[in-house]
């Protein structure tokens, strides 16, 4: 297959470009058939965001020994990329794959171009998501496989060793995919509580064996001894703490473990990573971090240890809290591979230590948050973190921003355009702010933190509004978007709210405006101050996750919150009632609600699990439903789209890229050819500009013809 083009097509004139006809097996002829029309996709980036030179979430890195340019990078959910250039220029490999989520990447010691890549992303958060088996390529990334479906999908890959003489042996260190609630990023998998722990396979990851003598808790790191490959060391942490959690040794090649104590702790340990150094194996450096609370607190660093003789006994290190409270998402440790007193150790901030942990300093890239460190073939430090890959020639006191050409940005749901000018687009995303997209093709960063839901006003395309998480970190500029100020006055702050809280503008009145916690505030000026206009619709514990307001009436409101609650109102917010209740196998999580552009009372749930009612319509404002599945593939939907007609034409955001159906739900294709099967998160479908867009959760935005 061809690889995805990643140069962007300038937004302002991309609807000139003729059509292209691409084969059927430019998909993946097993599970997809072709859309019809043959319309390809345009890749709009950010490949790289340009200020700052940060691209998304790398949750692997894998570099050649023996060619000091040549490195592979696993996005979160970006899938798989190789550089041959030092990281100039990015190649994207697994675009033929059911999955673009990421967790661990192996080479093979003995053969470099087996390498092995296990799906889904083992590091804690609500937008890391489920694997789906291992990935393997023998020819260097050219090509790939999904092996082991049955085994391991549903779950997440922290790991990969492979044995150093032989590439058909390998060990994977399996964990739960997790969030807050813990199951929350299996989004209902029916195979999401299969077991976790160490697997074996001998024969290339066609079979795998779940080794024995470990708990059934995810593992979250695993090594093996490069001098003796019967030694393995394996670390089960599970981040919410258990008193088996720790750091567990082999040396039988797995038949059987042993907890190291020797000074560990024992009690109130959340997650664990360690790095064995590879010119003295018996030298272990290990993280332990606190266990997080229900809602992915107080997980900041509980302490660090050395041992030099192999995990018999380990001595305590004074480095501090480099994890924040966030050490269930971000904890790795490496050792220079020709130095043993040289050590790394990621989390918030990357702390080094040249002395053995004597003293530590910060030597933090451009952008926090690290997930991966890897050593290239010239002794190069090579660094993933949520900004994208970076790269230090002088063990961290400068750094190189390695991302041109690196498309993993991670979009939240909020994507806008502008009214009146074609090439601008904003849009919120994960750890790397709001982001402008201008004419020339080129983002820019507007605000930081991490990006949520973005609005511009339809009458004055100068008037945006941005957020970042959090209840009332809501921001308007009126001069698009170069200076914002506060907008949130009257909203409390003390509200229960999702991580990023939905907003929105009333389409047929610029200055009303809807903000939605546990309750609903509205604001009639702008967003100069708000007022709450509804009680607590949520069952109690929960919030918001999706406003609509119909296109045609601006009193019909529909709200769903995240445990399970839809509602209603016809007053404009002001009282709700309660819908779907008594529906069977109620209540489940909404992840979107849309509203038919021509019929204030037909809406559509877009529910991100798996199983059934993955699309449900109502064309009586809740007071009945349908379920308009039909054939799509059962992966959890993110977002609706409706063009209205009879029957509508219904576009279908998923994990798994993005289907349409033109009669009515019944039969679902996917659109298009050349979108990557990413989790798309939003789509502005613009039938008055001939196009469709949609950004997605780990491959950008992108943009196609629409007519």
């Amino acid at each position: 297959m061809s690889k995805t083009s990643h140069s962007k097509v300038q937004a302002s004139w991309w609807f000139w470009l003729p059509l292209t006809l691409v084969s059927v097996s430019e998909l993946r002829a097993q599970d997809f058939v072709p859309a019809q029309p043959k319309l390809t996709w345009q890749e709009l980036g950010p490949a790289p965001i340009s200020s700052g030179s940060f691209s998304g979430r790398i949750s692997a890195l894998a570099c050649s020994p023996t060619d000091p340019n040549r490195y592979f990078a696993a996005g979160a959910d970006g899938g798989v990329w190789r550089t041959t250039d030092g990281g100039q220029s990015w190649t994207y490999l697994t675009g033929d794959m059911p999955t673009t989520s990421m967790g661990a990447l192996a080479l093979a010691p003995s053969d470099e171009n087996r390498i092995y890549a296990g799906t889904g992303e083992a590091n804690y958060a609500n937008h890391s998501r489920y694997g789906l088996g291992l990935l393997r390529s023998d020819d260097g990334g050219d090509h790939w496989q999904l092996l082991a479906e049955n085994v391991f999908a549903g779950r997440c890959f922290s790991k990969i060793v492979v044995h150093p003489s032989n590439p058909d042996r390998l060990y994977a260190a399996v964990a739960r995919a997790g969030g807050f609630p813990e199951l929350a990023a299996a989004k209902n998998h029916p195979q999401a509580t299969d077991p976790l722990g160490v697997y074996l396979s001998q024969d290339g990851g066609q079979t795998w064996q779940l080794l024995g003598g470990l708990p059934n808790l995810s593992v979250t790191d695993l090594a093996m001894d490069p001098t003796n490959p019967d030694v393995l060391y394996a670390g089960v942490g599970r981040i919410f703490g258990d008193n088996q959690n720790g750091v567990y040794k082999s040396i039988d090649g797995g038949a059987s473990w042993n907890r190291l104590g020797g000074g560990l702790p024992t009690t109130s340990v959340g997650r664990v990573n360690f790095a064995l150094a590879p010119s003295q194996p018996n030298r272990l450096y290990v993280v332990f971090v606190n266990p997080a609370t229900s809602t992915g607190g107080s997980a900041s660093t509980k302490g660090v240890w050395r041992s030099n003789n192999g995990g018999s006994s380990f001595s305590s290190l004074s480095v501090g809290n480099f994890q924040a409270s966030y050490g269930w998402y971000l904890s790795v440790v490496s050792v220079r591979p020709t130095d043993s007193d040289t050590a790394f150790l990621g989390g918030f901030s990357l702390e080094r230590t040249t002395n053995a942990g004597s003293s530590w300093s910060n030597v933090t890239p451009p952008h926090v948050d690290m997930h991966a460190i890897a050593w290239d073939a010239s002794g190069r430090l090579v660094v993933g973190d949520d900004g994208g890959v970076h790269r230090s020639s002088d063990l961290g006191s400068s750094w190189t921003s390695l991302n041109q050409g690196l498309g993993t940005i991670q979009f939240y749901a909020g994507l806008s355009s502008h009214p009146t000018d074609l090439g601008i687009l904003y849009g919120g995303t994960q750890d790397n702010g709001t982001n402008r997209l201008q004419a020339n093709g080129s983002w820019s960063q507007v605000f930081g933190g991490d990006g949520g839901w973005t609005q511009v006003d339809p009458q004055d395309g100068d008037r945006v509004f941005v957020e970042y998480q959090g209840t009332g970190n809501l921001y308007r500029s009126t001069n698009g978007g170069t200076f914002f100020n506060w907008s949130a006055s009257g909203i409390s702050g003390s509200d229960r709210n999702c991580f990023l809280p939905p907003y929105l503008i009333d389409p047929n009145n610029s200055q009303r405006m809807l903000y939605g916690t546990q309750r609903v505030y509205r604001s009639t000026n702008g967003g100069n101050s708000w007022s709450a206009i509804s009680g607590d619709l949520s069952r109690g514990a929960g919030a918001i996750r999706a406003l609509a307001i119909a296109p045609t009436n601006s009193n019909r409101v529909y709200a769903a919150t995240n445990d399970g609650n839809v509602q209603v109102s016809s007053n404009g917010g002001s009282s709700f009632s309660l819908v779907l209740s008594s529906i069977p196998g109620w209540p489940r999580v909404t992840r979107e609600l849309t509203v038919d552009p021509t019929d204030d009372q037909t809406v559509y749930l877009a529910v991100s699990a798996f199983g059934t009612d993955q699309v449900r319509r109502s064309q009586d404002a809740g007071q009945s439903w349908q379920v308009l599945d039909g054939d799509l593939p059962d992966v959890p939907v993110n977002v609706i789209a409706v063009d209205p007609g009879q029957p509508p034409i219904l576009f279908a955001g998923t994990d798994q890229g993005l289907y349409w159906s033109q009669d009515d739900g019944q039969n679902w294709k996917p659109y298009g050819v050349g979108l990557p099967l990413a989790p798309v998160i939003d789509i502005l479908l613009e039938k008055n500009r001939q196009r469709i867009l949609v950004s997605t959760q780990g491959r950008g935005a992108w943009v196609a013809e629409y007519r």
